[in-house]
């Protein structure tokens, strides 16, 4: 049990490591210019919001950002006044609570399993998935040159090219990849990246070929959220069967419960 132990802290520490490597390659919003659509729809949004991205910076991290005066949790209503309001938060990525969460206690023993991350950005899913899983391949499927540039970075330096590879495509050239996938991971994929028609079409494209029976798929948030605000021709109940997470098995000290709740598992009937 203590060897246990202190592999996983030492995981932990690995994928700090690496946090702190992608930290020094990125603005301290963690998106590129080439991410139009997504900073636009940021901008666009009723209330104002900012990119925080939660692998590269915890809790603990933005308060010492906001304390030196580089970030803030909250805006003025009224430019001069004491009338302040919090800023909305959007994540790209889990956390390293998160990640954990996901290999620990939500996902199975993967040993021998392929796992796709669709919109893969900065590698999180695919980084945790070698450190805390036995998943045989772990591929990430993204758009944006940038990011599987440093994708590629951090997988040479940290030595993680047998098992991680990084695809630059857009999902729907890869249906071979999802057919085969025996979990595919998608976290705030297509909102802030794809207008509403494009949307549709991905969602249509991964309930076509995500078909392998038993196989398992991880949305943040849940497909009924996302679906909700599209026309698609997606049945649900004739595709999935939303399996029920225990919450409670985290213990780890401050854990956000309303952060995990945001994770859903699906069995792929």
């Amino acid at each position: 049990d203590d060897f246990d132990e202190l592999v996983v802290s030492n995981n932990d520490v690995v994928l700090k490591n690496i946090a702190e490597d992608l930290r020094n390659c990125l603005p301290i919003e963690a998106m590129f210019n080439s991410e139009h659509q997504a900073i636009q729809k940021i901008h666009e949004h009723p209330l104002p919001m900012i990119h925080v991205d939660a692998f590269l910076y915890d809790d603990d991290f933005v308060d010492s950002l906001c304390e030196e005066g580089k970030m803030s949790r909250s805006y003025c209503t009224e430019c001069g006044s004491y009338k302040t309001a919090s800023l909305e938060f959007i994540s790209h990525s889990f956390s390293l609570m998160e990640l954990k969460f996901l290999y620990q206690h939500v996902l199975p023993d993967l040993t021998g399993k392929v796992v796709v991350d669709v919109g893969s950005r900065l590698g999180a899913v695919l980084f945790a998935g070698y450190l805390y899983s036995s998943a045989s391949q772990l591929y990430g499927v993204e758009m944006n040159a940038d990011f599987c540039q440093l994708q590629e970075m951090m997988t040479t330096k940290y030595q993680f090219i047998d098992r991680i590879k990084v695809v630059h495509a857009d999902i729907c050239t890869q249906a071979s990849l999802l057919q085969k996938a025996d979990v595919v991971v998608m976290n705030n994929v297509f909102e802030y990246f794809l207008d509403r028609q494009e949307q549709a079409r991905a969602w249509e494209f991964i309930a076509c070929n995500v078909r392998k029976r038993g196989s398992l798929l991880v949305t943040v948030p849940s497909l009924k959220e996302s679906l909700s605000k599209l026309q698609t021709d997606i049945q649900l109940s004739q595709w999935v069967e939303e399996m029920q997470l225990n919450y409670d098995v985290y213990m780890e000290k401050d854990f956000d419960r309303e952060a995990l709740e945001q994770i859903h598992l699906y069995k792929i009937l």
